[in-house]
C-alpha cells in the first residue's frame, strides 16, 4: 500500500562515553552541556520532530549471521575522582607526605568490600580506572585521578550504588589524611525496547535469517545513549553479528561485510515499509498509544540533577564524640 511518513538518517558523534575529563573541559568551555551524542541531540531539539527511532548495534564475538532483539540495558552515572595529598621525598622523608595513591587504593578496597551489598537483580556494574597515579617515582604521589561508571538497571539502583561509591572514596581519603574531589556526571539512561516495534523487527529478521538465527536478548548490563532516546519516544536497539573480537578493543573487526553492512539496511527497509504502509497505520498506532517513560523537559532536568560535586577532607568531616 501507499507509504506515508518521512525517514531521517542520523550520524551521531560522541556515542561512546569516554575521556570524561576531556568532555568536562568542553562543557566548561560552553561547547557542550552533556557528555553523550544523543543527549546533546535531544537537548538541541534535533529529535523533536522524530516519532520513532531505531538502530542496529554491532554484536561482538559473533561472526555468525544472527540478530538479537528486545530486552533492556543498564544506565549509568559517570564519575571523575581526584585525590589530593602532599608531596615528599619517597626515600628519606615519606612520613612528611600524604600519599594520594594510598588513599585511592584504600578507597578501591572499600569499594570492593561494598560489592556484596549490591543486589543481583539491580545488575550493578562498577569499573573504575586510575588515569593518573603520581608524577615521578621518587616522590610521594600528591595527586591521583580516577574515572568510573556506576551502572544499574534502574535510576533508583544507580543512585543507591553511586552513593556507596562516593562513601568508599571519602573513606579512603579520610583514612590517609588526603582530600577527595568527586564529580558526578550524567551518564546514559536505561534502555527500553518498544515491544510492538520489536515484534515487527523480529518478524523481518526471521524472514531474512531464519528463526534459528534470531534471539531475544533479555537484559544486558552494558549501556547505550539509545537508552536516553527510548525514554522519550518509541525505540528499538537490536544487534547483529558479522564481527569478531570484543567490543571497544583493538581485536574487534568486521568478518562478514554482507552481514555487517547490507543486512542492517535490509532490515531497516522492511521495518520502515511495515510501519509506513497503508498510510502509516502501524506507525500511527504505536505513536498514539505510546506512553513516554519521561518527558523531554523532565529528562533534561533529571540529567541536570546528576551533576554534583563533593569535596571532603579531615577538616570538614564531622565526628560525634558523645
Amino acid at each position: 500500500g501507499h507509504l506515508k511518513g518521512r525517514i531521517t538518517l542520523f550520524a551521531v558523534p560522541a556515542e561512546e562515553y569516554v575521556e570524561i575529563e576531556y568532555r568536562l573541559r568542553l562543557k566548561k568551555e560552553g561547547k557542550i552541556k552533556y557528555p553523550g551524542g544523543k543527549q546533546e541531540f535531544i537537548r538541541l531539539g534535533l529529535l523533536d520532530n522524530v516519532d520513532i527511532a531505531m538502530m542496529l548495534h554491532a554484536k561482538d564475538n559473533t561472526p555468525e549471521k544472527v540478530v538479537e532483539v528486545g530486552g533492556t540495558s543498564n544506565g549509568f552515572i559517570g564519575k571523575k575522582v581526584v585525590f589530593k595529598g602532599k608531596e615528599a621525598h619517597a626515600g628519606y622523608a615519606p612520613e612528611k607526605g600524604v600519599n594520594a595513591l594510598n588513599a585511592a587504593q584504600v578507597a578501591l578496597n572499600g569499594l570492593n568490600s561494598i560489592r556484596e551489598t549490591l543486589r543481583d537483580e539491580d545488575h550493578i556494574r562498577i569499573h573504575p580506572i586510575i588515569t593518573k597515579g603520581g608524577d615521578i617515582v621518587n616522590i610521594i604521589p600528591q595527586e591521583v585521578k580516577m574515572e568510573s561508571y556506576v551502572r544499574g538497571k534502574s535510576i533508583e539502583a544507580i543512585k543507591d550504588a553511586s552513593d556507596k561509591f562516593d562513601w568508599a572514596m571519602i573513606g579512603g581519603a579520610i583514612a590517609i589524611g588526603a582530600r577527595v574531589d568527586i564529580e558526578n556526571i550524567p551518564g546514559y539512561m536505561p534502555l527500553y525496547n518498544e515491544e510492538r516495534l520489536t515484534d515487527i523487527f523480529r518478524k523481518n529478521a526471521i524472514t531474512l535469517l531464519g528463526k534459528k538465527n534470531v534471539f531475544d536478548i533479555g537484559h544486558f548490563s552494558a549501556s547505550t545513549d539509545m537508552g536516553d532516546v527510548s525514554q522519550i519516544i518509541p525505540s528499538i536497539h537490536p544487534s547483529g553479528g558479522g564481527y569478531e573480537g570484543s567490543a571497544h578493543t583493538k581485536d574487534f573487526k568486521v568478518v562478514d561485510r554482507e552481514m555487517a553492512y547490507i543486512m542492517p539496511a535490509k532490515l531497516y527497509a522492511l521495518t520502515i515499509i511495515d510501519l509506513l504502509s497503508d498510510k502509516g497505520k502501524l506507525a500511527k498506532e504505536i505513536i498514539d498509544t505510546w506512553e513516554p517513560k519521561i518527558t523531554k523537559e523532565k529528562y533534561l532536568k533529571t540529567l541536570d540533577s546528576f551533576f554534583e560535586r563533593k569535596t571532603i577532607d579531615r577538616k570538614n568531616c564531622i565526628f560525634n564524640n558523645s
